[in-house]
């Protein structure tokens, strides 16, 4: 099966999860501004699960472009990975709702770390099934961020017996350790095309 419907199916899956989470804003029913303000949770838990979300399909659209062929396990790892995304409106909106309480916020975590892991799987699959000098073998390396970010979200799950908040800031720190785009793999295809064009 070739890379192109594999990245559209993902897409899609990612476009709707987006689609089902911002349905859970719902609009307050006086028209004055103050009543926009116990929306406040719910918005900036929407805020930060977008933009996870968003750093997910950037980061996923550089790891296939990295793909020669798909195999078997890639799809079921590609799955495995949309599983737990496909959690995150739940954890959100619960998230939310209950203005960043502790059970719902390590929920969220735990949904955040699940996800990781299951890039990380994915990431690991293709490197397996292409080989140790491939080109996403050669552009993920050490992949520092890559295995820092389940540690922090072990301590974020952890943090919210002692206060919430904690975590709230872990989650947004590791957010923003991925906001620039991961350009390893970019910048590694980019140089082997010159290579090539050298050859």
């Amino acid at each position: 099966m070739g890379k192109g419907r594999l990245e559209a199916f993902s897409d899609g899956v990612l476009a709707i999860i987006i689609t089902i989470m911002v349905l859970e804003l719902k609009a307050p029913h006086s028209a004055d501004l103050g009543a926009l303000r116990p929306l406040l949770p719910v918005f900036l838990s929407y805020l930060l699960s977008f933009v996870y979300l968003a750093i997910y399909w950037n980061n996923h659209h550089h790891l296939l472009n990295s793909l020669d062929h798909v195999s078997g396990g890639i799809l079921w790892a590609n799955l495995h990975l949309l599983f737990w995304l496909s959690l995150v409106p739940f954890v959100t909106a619960w998230m939310g709702e209950n203005h960043f309480a502790s059970a719902p916020t390590a929920l969220y975590g735990l949904v955040l770390l699940l996800a990781a892991i299951a890039y990380l799987i994915l990431q690991r699959t293709i490197i397996a099934t292409q080989g140790r000098k491939s080109l996403l073998a050669v552009a993920v390396g050490r992949d520092v961020k890559g295995k820092l970010s389940p540690a922090l979200y072990i301590i974020a799950i952890l943090a919210t017996t002692v206060n919430p908040r904690i975590s709230w800031a872990l989650y947004v720190a590791v957010a923003l350790m991925w906001l620039i785009p991961d350009r390893r793999i970019e910048r590694t295809l980019a140089e082997r095309t010159k290579l090539t064009e050298r050859a």
